[in-house]
C-alpha cells in the first residue's frame, strides 16, 4: 500500500469522523430542544390547560399547545393573558419558523406560500407584546393555522380584540383556541397542512371574584354580526373537537360552566 493510498484512507476516515460528529451533534441539539419544549414554564398555568388528545404537548414560554400531526397544526393553543401583558408596543414582525420543540416535526412554513391562505395566529402577536421575545414567539409554525384573510383580519380579529378589553376588565383571562380538526377538510401544501372549517375560542375568567367562562365558535367565513352571536356552551366545543377542558375545575362547578352558553355575565360593550 502506498503512501498516497495510506493518506487517502486517513483523510476519508477523519472526514467521516468529522461529519458524524456534527450530525450527532446536531442530533443531540435538536432533542434538547423538544426535551426543553416537553418541560412546563414557570409562567404556565397548568391548572386550566385542556387535555391532549395528541400526547404531545409543547410547552413554550409565552403559551403551551397541543400538536396534531394528522393535521400538521395545533389542536389548541392555551395561554394566560394577564393585564400586565397588555401594550400598545411595536415589533417589527419576524420570519416565521418551524417550531424544533414539536418531536414529529412541526409544518413548514412554505406549505401556505401561494396558497390562499393566511398564517392565521392562534396566539395573536398582539396578546404577547410584553417583550420582544414573547412576541417573536407567537411567529413559530406551530401557532399557526390556515385562515381566509377576510376571516383572519375580520371577525377573528375582532374576537382577539374583544378577549384583549376582558383581560383588562377582569384583571386577566385564560384564553384556549384553535380549529376544529374534524370531519372533511381541505389541505395545502406538500405536507398537506389540514384546513379548519370552523374555529373555536373558549376564555375562563378566575380573578374577578366569580368564575365565568365563555366559549365561542366561528364558521370559517367572514362575519358582520355581533360577537355574542357565536357564543355556544363549552360542552358543545367539547363534542366537536373531542378535546377536555378545564379537567381541574371541581366537577360540579365544571359541568355548571361547561353547560352555560350565557354570556350575559361579560361585557360587550
Amino acid at each position: 500500500m502506498t503512501k498516497k493510498t495510506i493518506y487517502s484512507i486517513l483523510t476519508a476516515i477523519v472526514l467521516i469522523a468529522f461529519y458524524s460528529y456534527n450530525l450527532y451533534s446536531e442530533k443531540e441539539a435538536e432533542q434538547q430542544i423538544v426535551t426543553q419544549g416537553a418541560s412546563v414554564k414557570n409562567d404556565t398555568n397548568e391548572y386550566f390547560l385542556p387535555k391532549s388528545t395528541t400526547g404531545q404537548i409543547i410547552h413554550h414560554e409565552g403559551y403551551s399547545l397541543s400538536y396534531s400531526e394528522p393535521h400538521e397544526q395545533a389542536e389548541w393553543v392555551a395561554y394566560e393573558l394577564k393585564k400586565s401583558h397588555l401594550s400598545n408596543t411595536n415589533f417589527k414582525r419576524p420570519y416565521f419558523e418551524v417550531d424544533k420543540a414539536v418531536k414529529t416535526k412541526a409544518a413548514h412554513w412554505r406549505n401556505y406560500k401561494k396558497s390562499g391562505y393566511d398564517r392565521g395566529h392562534l396566539c395573536p402577536a398582539g396578546d404577547r407584546k410584553y417583550s420582544k421575545y414573547a412576541h417573536d414567539e407567537t411567529f413559530l409554525t406551530s401557532n399557526i393555522s390556515p385562515q381566509t384573510h377576510e376571516f383572519n383580519s375580520g371577525v377573528w380579529n375582532r374576537l382577539e380584540q374583544k378577549v384583549r378589553y376582558w383581560a383588562s376588565k377582569y384583571d386577566g383571562v385564560f384564553v384556549v383556541t384553535g380549529g376544529v380538526l374534524k370531519g372533511k377538510m381541505k389541505t395545502i401544501g406538500s405536507e398537506k397542512v389540514a384546513v379548519p372549517n370552523q374555529f373555536y375560542k373558549v376564555i375562563i375568567d378566575n380573578n374577578s371574584g366569580n368564575t365565568k367562562v365563555l366559549a365561542f365558535l366561528l364558521n370559517h367565513k367572514d362575519s358582520k354580526e355581533p360577537l355574542y352571536k357565536f357564543v355556544v356552551s363549552v360542552d358543545e366545543v367539547e363534542k366537536l373537537t373531542g378535546i377536555d377542558f378545564f379537567s381541574e375545575l371541581e366537577d360540579t362547578k365544571e359541568n355548571r360552566l361547561e353547560a352555560s352558553n350565557s354570556y350575559k355575565a361579560w361585557s360587550f360593550n
